[in-house]
């Protein structure tokens, strides 16, 4: 298996942390590579994840990209995210020629079953499998040519397959695509993956990349909203919901933040201790935000009109203010 995860030195520690639950579940693998696409990860850093490798057999491998910026042309507006959620864009030039397939993991997410049936999927001729984002704004699907009864997909866990994204050249027209959109989009490389990618991504169950707040909501309320999430049926949401295979942190309510009660926090927070970042300091000055968004959570079992309302009101300006931008 060959993992690849993009960070930078900011977000080395969740790095750490996921990266320490993946070769937990995969101790009795016979093969698994940890590949790390850089943008400036300190080399101390580096040693310390080098470290956490080593104490599990493991080889992990780590591809400088430097100024990542300069692989664009003309200006690129992340809206507010870091310009490395943009990584796994470059893994077809990063990556090994001889590597024909990869596991992409966001550096927020926490392994919690193994995932070698995962790894085997057949993807059938496309490019990559992921999982489906069902509450995902209909502007944004409009703005990367998708109309309501197309899926929208999460990049946080991609199933790549290596040698057709070489052949299709499909980094130059994710970079095509972006510069079309005038270099901004509202979820940088997902709008870019979705838009440029229409048709050519398989979808892979909700429990290879569940979203922590999705706990909250009802699989009914998510497939009335977004028709094509029918493709995932009601026992597979309920999977995910009990027993994820990738805990996916997205979203407000993060496990480092002082005061979040995400119910999936714990699993973060153990494996971290595992890490050389064990003790890390949480986060401080949103104890109050985070009992708030709590509360919504419960109000969206409950009422689940509510977070939609909520959810589109302060999405909606956000998506305003970065077309703005």
């Amino acid at each position: 298996m060959n993992i690849v995860y993009g960070a930078n030195d900011g977000y080395v520690r969740h790095l750490a942390a996921s990266m320490c639950s993946l070769l937990e579940k995969h101790r009795h693998c016979p093969s698994v590579t940890v590949h790390v696409l850089s943008m400036g990860i300190s080399a101390d850093h580096v040693e310390k994840l080098r470290q956490l490798a080593g104490r599990y057999g493991r080889e992990l491998t780590v591809v400088e990209l430097g100024d990542l910026r300069s692989r664009f042309e003309g200006d690129v507006d992340t809206g507010g995210y870091d310009l490395s959620i943009m990584a796994r864009l470059f893994m077809g030039e990063a990556l090994p020629e001889d590597m024909d397939r990869a596991l992409y993991l966001d550096c927020d997410t926490i392994v919690a079953r193994p995932l070698k049936k995962l790894w085997d999927t057949d993807l059938g001729g496309q490019i990559l499998g992921a999982v489906m984002e069902p509450t995902i704004y209909e502007a944004v699907k409009e703005s990367v040519g998708l109309g309501p009864a197309d899926p929208y997909y999460n990049s946080g866990v991609l199933l790549v397959d290596l040698k057709l994204w070489r052949r299709e050249n499909i980094q130059g027209q994710l970079l095509d695509f972006l510069r079309e959109k005038g270099g901004k989009l509202f979820a940088g490389d997902q709008d870019m993956l979705n838009g440029a990618l229409k048709g050519r991504i398989k979808p892979l169950p909700p429990r290879y990349n569940f979203f922590t707040n999705y706990r909250y909501f009802s699989y009914e309320d998510l497939a009335r909203r977004s028709p094509s999430y029918r493709a995932v049926t009601e026992d597979m949401f309920v999977t995910a919901k009990k027993h994820p295979s990738v805990i996916h942190y997205m979203g407000d309510e993060r496990p480092w933040v002082r005061g979040n009660l995400n119910h999936y926090r714990r699993a973060y927070e153990i494996y971290l201790d595992k890490t050389p970042w064990a003790g890390a300091p949480k986060e401080k000055g949103k104890e109050l935000y985070m009992l708030a968004y709590h509360m919504l959570d419960y109000a969206t079992v409950l009422w689940p009109e509510v977070r939609w309302l909520i959810s589109r009101h302060f999405g909606m300006k956000l998506v305003e203010s970065r077309k703005k931008r």
